[in-house]
């Protein structure tokens, strides 16, 4: 993914939406432990270099897809480990001159398995689908997601809340490159939403403008935490620095994924290796730096099967190991773990809506 990419024309004033201020109370939802994950305490690193993991679990087995060789290849293993080492399939190229391909990220719904991908040359990268009932072969022809507005867009995800499909990704506003927001949009079909496309984040607060030209944000993931809450923790700041980072975005309870203020924002980053830019009470990374563009290890990719307070689950991140370089060709795939955490205070300042809002955030283990 290139710096040249990742522009947008900003929709909220920075007096705004940058009015978040640091400051919250973490405390630990339940005593935080390894549920079964079967991952290690070490590092993580796997064998498989590159960057954006896309990675669930149906059924037994582990299924995860990446993009590689002018196309998308799909791993399946019975451990989150093994995904690294089991053999590659090739489920689709292309063969129709779409271009550079991103960011693949696989899904299990309606009982097929739906892999979303951005492909494109510079201002023309838009979202596609492909689909097929088994994980490793019989995928579709692609096709284009329809999405309003058909401006730039990578890292789409569909999801399901309050009984709603959703599609969510970064894009930008107009047609040249200046910053990526996230967008959220209602989906009619697999491949089309319905009605607007809606901002729900902007790169506007000092720790995601730490690097830019331009200012990033990427990489959404969805999930629901136990209190019914819905998440979407996405990556700031560029992916060529080693201070990208993920951080938070908490729907307050009973508000409407669509309104831009009833989203609250982590105050910095939540799992980073630059210290000044996490938030208060969230600490470094030990073995990586740069963590970002991850992914929840869910059954089906489904964003409401997060477990309950107090357990561990799966992660993949990609990160480029500390007293490394910090470049694209050093980024591995790394195992890690994320644990709800309770009672964490997000604040802001000068815009609608409550200041402060109480809820479950997200601590990552490497």
């Amino acid at each position: 993914m290139s710096p040249s990419r990742r522009r947008l024309v900003g929709l909220v004033p920075l007096g705004l939406a940058g009015a978040l201020v640091v400051g919250q109370v973490a405390t630990p939802a339940g005593t935080a432990h390894a549920a079964g994950d079967g991952l290690s305490s070490a590092s993580g690193r796997t064998s498989l270099g590159g960057a954006d993991p896309s990675v669930i679990k149906v059924g037994d087995l582990y299924v995860s897809a990446k993009s590689v060789d002018g196309g998308i290849a799909v791993r399946s293993a019975t451990t989150l480990e093994g995904v690294a080492e089991a053999p590659k399939r090739q489920v689709w190229r292309d063969t129709g001159g779409l271009g550079e391909v991103w960011a693949p990220e696989i899904v299990h719904h309606d009982g097929q398995y739906r892999i979303y991908f951005a492909a494109g040359r510079g201002a023309t990268h838009r979202m596609y689908h492909i689909s097929s009932p088994f994980a490793d072969t019989g995928y579709s022809a692609a096709t284009k997601v329809a999405l309003p507005d058909d401006k730039w867009a990578i890292d789409g995800v569909p999801f399901t809340f309050d009984g709603q499909r959703w599609f969510v990704w970064s894009g930008w506003s107009g047609d040249t490159n200046v910053e990526q927001n996230l967008y959220i949009a209602r989906m009619s079909s697999p491949t089309s939403a319905t009605g607007g496309r809606y901002v729900i984040s902007q790169p506007r607060e000092p720790w995601e403008r730490v690097v830019g030209n331009p200012y990033i944000n990427e990489a959404p993931q969805p999930i629901v935490d136990p209190s019914g809450r819905l998440h979407i923790t996405y990556s700031a700041n560029g992916s060529w620095s080693s201070k990208y980072c993920v951080a938070d975005l908490r729907l307050r309870a009973g508000g409407d994924p669509t309104y831009v203020w009833d989203w609250y924002k982590s105050n910095g980053c939540l799992f980073g290796s630059h210290v000044p830019s996490m938030m208060a009470g969230w600490h470094t990374t030990v073995n990586v730096d740069g963590p970002g563009h991850h992914t929840f290890v869910l059954p089906r990719g489904d964003a409401g099967a997060a477990p309950v307070p107090g357990n561990r689950f799966p992660t993949m991140f990609h990160a480029v190991e500390k007293g490394t370089p910090y470049s694209w060709s050093n980024r591995y795939w790394y195992t890690g773990t994320a644990v709800w955490w309770g009672s964490s205070t997000y604040r802001r300042a000068n815009v609608p809506g409550a200041p402060t809002d109480v809820g479950f955030s997200l601590k990552f283990f490497e």
